[in-house]
């Protein structure tokens, strides 16, 4: 029986917050909220944390959870689940779903997988959502996405898309990092050479559209904080304490 794996890859060691999915948040691990969440999906048959630290994965068994060990050589978080998918033939669609997004809910991760699961055409499926802050829009590190009218892809960038050459008449959406993939389609991509556009942005989603795979894109409202530096840390646990 062919089956739907969410897989969420956790790395120790981060230049900007080493061992963030260990940090604690009300006497539990970043990964523990991530991983809870994962489970309360209803399309999901099965959630694994993909690491290469022990420390990540007497972690994940303490609470319970499901990890399995990969190689430290992976450069890359689709490589570390690409490796899992290869050792699970039953597995037809997996979710890449980032140890470090505490707030991600179970309706946003069934909407990634449904997404993919609708639409027999595409590769691959993510999420966006509309922003009009213009610090947001300008910010680098907050990645833009434009679409057609059928909802694919056309092209993912750290800057300011579509560039806004008339008042007020650009729509701007913002990337959300989580991708749903045919296990075929994870296969494929992570087969091929990095392209040019994908170094030039560092974005790896540009590889697939470079190489004429299929993204399908759903829009929601949700706004999750992702765990990158010490004040992201302090804000989820200050919004976590708060509640």
């Amino acid at each position: 029986m062919k089956k739907t794996a969410i897989i969420i890859p956790a790395r120790y060691a981060s230049t900007r917050l080493p061992a963030k999915p260990l940090l604690k948040v009300k006497n539990k691990p970043i990964i523990q909220y991530v991983y809870e969440a994962a489970k309360k999906s209803n399309l999901q048959d099965v959630v694994i944390v993909a690491t290469d630290d022990t420390r990540i994965k007497e972690a994940v068994e303490a609470f319970g959870g499901v990890c399995e060990m990969t190689s430290p050589d992976h450069k890359c978080g689709s490589d570390r689940i690409a490796e899992i998918s290869s050792r699970h033939p039953e597995f037809e669609y997996i979710l890449n779903l980032q140890g470090d997004e505490p707030q991600i809910t179970p309706a946003v991760i069934d909407l990634a997988i449904k997404t993919l699961q609708d639409d027999t055409t595409a590769d691959i499926s993510t999420l966006v959502r509309k922003i009009t802050s213009k610090e947001q829009i300008q910010n680098p590190n907050c990645v833009k996405c434009v679409f057609d009218n059928n909802l694919n892809a056309l092209y993912f960038s750290r800057c300011p898309i579509p560039y806004e050459r008339n008042a007020n008449e650009a729509n701007y959406y913002a990337h959300i990092g989580i991708y749903c993939y045919k296990k075929s389609s994870l296969e494929k991509l992570t087969k091929l050479e990095q392209a040019d556009i994908e170094k030039q942005e560092s974005l790896e989603q540009l590889r697939a559209l470079k190489n004429g795979m299929k993204i399908k894109v759903a829009i929601t409202d949700l706004n999750p904080t992702g765990i990158d530096t010490i004040e992201d840390y302090e804000k989820f646990k200050a919004i976590m304490e708060d509640n």
